[in-house]
């Protein structure tokens, strides 16, 4: 079986690329700037945003992973986060159409929620309200890929705050907390859903193989902690310890605007932009009951004991 991914050489889609080939497909990728970090894929240079190099890539896969997208960095240009997140899907779609792709994944993001409100946890139904740019295209390709499902058998999956072996993302969190350069912006209330991302591939195969079409699954790991929380345990298991108080919310959101606007400017990432400050202002706690009951989603790994493990993976390969 031929299964096809774009994205694959990101955190997730190296993890998925592992999983499916232990599982015996065969594995193609769209490879934009760097390769795989797996011999055995079928690897063919592409833009996500151009017909002609998504046929090719389409043609005889059985599976198609869309997990491609541009993510909220400060230096990322509003036309791109258009091209890659809407564009892309857009052409995708009309690609897997085209070359009669049988079944389609496309990987969407809790981003899409906005900031769910206090006291509630979001399930499939929630209303999307979507602040970011980012949050704002991957919403619209969302609704691209659930109105696909008049013509093709595709799913979509929301995934929350993804973390394991391989991320940069958390690992930016852990090493500023390490070096004591982490300052908490209001009183850390916002809430995640994370997931350790053994346990969100496990979630994909499963929509792949048993999600209804045009249905949406969260995939998280069914706890629900306070951005307190989670740097509280993330200090922990560093033997670490954190800043007193916090930032104002005020203040990092004015500070917030001037450094997108610095960093825009000198093509570099400043330690405070919009996407950041987003984590800890917009509240994305998930319920994944019907990944469990459609699916048979079972996560194995929480937070207090994935942690530890992903801090060890990056002191073993000299990130921290």
């Amino acid at each position: 079986m031929q299964a096809a991914i774009t994205g694959a050489t990101g955190f997730i889609g190296s993890h998925l690329t592992d999983a499916l080939l232990a599982q015996g497909w065969k594995v193609r990728i769209l490879k934009h700037r760097r390769p795989s970090h797996r011999k055995e894929v079928e690897s063919l240079e592409g833009r996500i945003d151009l017909i002609d190099d998504l046929i090719p890539f389409c043609e005889g896969a059985d599976l198609i992973f869309h997990l491609a997208s541009a993510m909220g960095s400060a230096q990322i240009k509003a036309r791109d986060f258009q091209r890659i997140n809407l564009d892309g899907t857009r052409g995708l779609l009309e690609a897997a159409r085209i070359t009669r792709v049988p079944r389609v994944v496309h990987v969407s993001s809790a981003g899409v929620l906005g900031a769910v409100p206090e006291g509630v946890i979001a399930d499939e139904t929630f209303a999307p309200k979507p602040v970011t740019l980012y949050d704002k295209t991957k919403y619209l390709a969302e609704k691209l890929a659930v109105e696909a499902s008049s013509y093709l058998n595709i799913v979509v999956v929301r995934p929350g705050w993804v973390y394991g072996p391989r991320d940069r993302r958390t690992f930016k969190l852990i090493r500023a907390i390490k070096k004591k350069r982490f300052l908490m912006v209001g009183p850390g209330q916002g809430r995640q859903s994370p997931v350790w991302v053994s346990d969100l591939v496990q979630g994909l195969l499963l929509a792949a193989a048993r999600g209804k079409v045009g249905a949406i699954y969260n995939l998280a790991a069914g706890e629900i902690l306070t951005i307190k929380e989670m740097v509280t345990v993330i200090a922990a298991a560093l033997g670490a310890r954190l800043w007193p108080g916090s930032l104002p919310v005020w203040l990092a959101k004015i500070s917030a605007f001037f450094l997108d606007q610095l960093g825009r400017l000198s093509r570099r990432e400043m330690p405070l932009n919009s996407s950041r400050l987003s984590f800890f202002l917009h509240s994305k706690p998930l319920s994944i009951s019907r990944a469990k009951e459609e699916l048979g989603f079972a996560p194995q790994v929480l937070f207090r004991s994935g942690i530890p493990k992903a801090i060890r993976w990056y002191q073993e390969q000299g990130w921290l």
